[in-house]
């Protein structure tokens, strides 16, 4: 009875500490709870953003880290299945960050990385345009830590293809979600 007192006490007080110095995701652009700039809105669809895949950090990835996957995810889309804005997977495991601009074509991706298919219908980083009217929607910034390699799929998989492969070669995770509306 004692040990499990300790143990519930640990897990209220303690546990919380415990996972500081795990798998981390950092941006000097975007912050967690925070509003997306408008460096990172989409230039079409009735939005005039710059487009512009925020620079993002990791630390600290899960032991056996083969690669990584970056996902930017609305799951307030109107669509009955949320939107994928961008996917890039293969990221070698020795990369720990990319640059802003990676996912737009203004700075390189690391060799061997592949941007798939978004619900835009093309590969690369595609901003945030909510409907107007709606209330602000959610894009989750998640970096994967995966147990391969590479994924067996190319440019033209579509995001859902590659959340499966992510699922399924998951080692863990770490993410920065923020909001916008218009």
């Amino acid at each position: 009875m004692k040990r499990m007192a300790v143990v519930l006490v640990w897990l209220v007080c303690c546990a919380p500490f415990a996972q500081a110095g795990g798998f981390t995701l950092k941006s000097p652009e975007i912050t967690a709870g925070g509003t997306l700039t408008n460096k990172q809105v989409l230039q079409g669809f009735g939005c005039e953003g710059d487009n512009i895949s925020p620079a993002l950090q990791w630390t600290h990835a899960p032991a056996g880290t083969r690669s990584f996957a970056v996902t930017v995810y609305d799951p307030d889309a109107p669509t009955g299945s949320g939107w994928w804005h961008w996917v890039v997977f293969n990221i070698p495991a020795s990369v720990n960050s990319l640059p802003a601009g990676a996912g737009s074509g203004l700075a390189p991706l690391p060799q061997g990385a592949v941007q798939s298919r978004t619900d835009f219908g093309v590969p690369g980083f595609g901003g945030a345009c909510p409907p107007q009217g709606d209330a602000p929607h959610r894009y989750r910034f998640v970096v994967h830590a995966l147990n391969v390699e590479h994924l067996p799929l190319d440019a033209n998989a579509s995001g859902a293809l590659v959340g499966f492969m992510l699922h399924q070669h998951s080692l863990g995770s770490t993410e920065i979600t923020a909001t916008f509306g218009r």
